[in-house]
């Protein structure tokens, strides 16, 4: 059950509850008394001045790298620029009198450069270890390599008759591994029972670290170390140097 109480009528007789029973100094708790004539301190908010500002200290070189590349990505300049017709057009008009902006001029930069990535240079490819091809030792002349100018058509015809040759490759490769497996599965079927477990079972050990690579005819006694005692040989003259 909830009771209501009445609230007490305030009488004059309680005023001495609300009187002052001790006198209050003028001053803040802990500070000084103030002096006549003397302006109040006020708390300051202290704000730092622009030239005021603390450097940072040197960057690592992981952050210093970091950093490039967010400057790389942020402004990395586009192949192609978005420009309204005007804005062509006035840049055409721009051209004719001789003035080029940067972005056009890397526009301009970056198509030479893909242009000249499927071109087809006039010099011979040098095929092999530099220095050791066959057009450096001599065995073959340089102006007697045919040269050949070829235009779309011939392009077109010539990446076709490669698609064919690879296409053949790759069937070759099923068909000779297909083989591989029927091979496989004949032979262990011809295994007795008791040796059919165990060849049914892969071997996942690893290769021989120590085992060398086949060879047509047996290795030469003594041919490794006399080419590691050359080596040697040869880099200890060259540190001499």
């Amino acid at each position: 059950m909830l009771r209501l109480t009445k609230l007490k009528p305030f009488s004059p007789g309680h005023h001495h509850q609300l009187t002052q029973r001790c006198t209050v100094s003028g001053t803040a708790k802990g500070k000084a008394k103030i002096k006549a004539g003397q302006a109040l301190k006020r708390s300051r908010i202290t704000t730092k001045k622009p030239g005021s500002e603390s450097k940072p200290g040197p960057m690592s070189r992981e952050r210093q790298e970091r950093e490039l590349l967010y400057d790389r990505c942020l402004n990395a300049p586009t192949p192609i620029r978005y420009l309204s017709q005007k804005q062509r057009e006035r840049e055409a008009e721009r051209e004719k009198m001789g003035l080029i902006s940067k972005d056009r001029q890397r526009e301009i930069e970056m198509m030479r450069r893909k242009g000249n990535k499927f071109k087809v240079s006039e010099k011979p490819t040098i095929i092999g270890t530099p220095g050791l091809d066959y057009v450096t030792l001599g065995l073959v002349d340089a102006e007697k390599i045919p040269k050949y100018e070829l235009s779309v058509e011939d392009g077109k015809k010539l990446a076709k008759e490669y698609s064919r040759v690879l296409m053949r490759k790759h069937r070759a490769r099923q068909a000779a591994e297909t083989t591989l497996l029927r091979l496989k599965k004949e032979a262990i079927e011809a295994l007795p029972q008791h040796l059919k477990e165990h060849a049914l079972v892969p071997d996942l050990t690893p290769f021989p670290a120590n085992r060398f690579m086949a060879t047509l005819t047996p290795p030469i006694q003594g041919y490794i170390e006399k080419i590691k005692e050359a080596a040697n040989k040869i880099s200890g003259m060259e540190k001499i140097r």
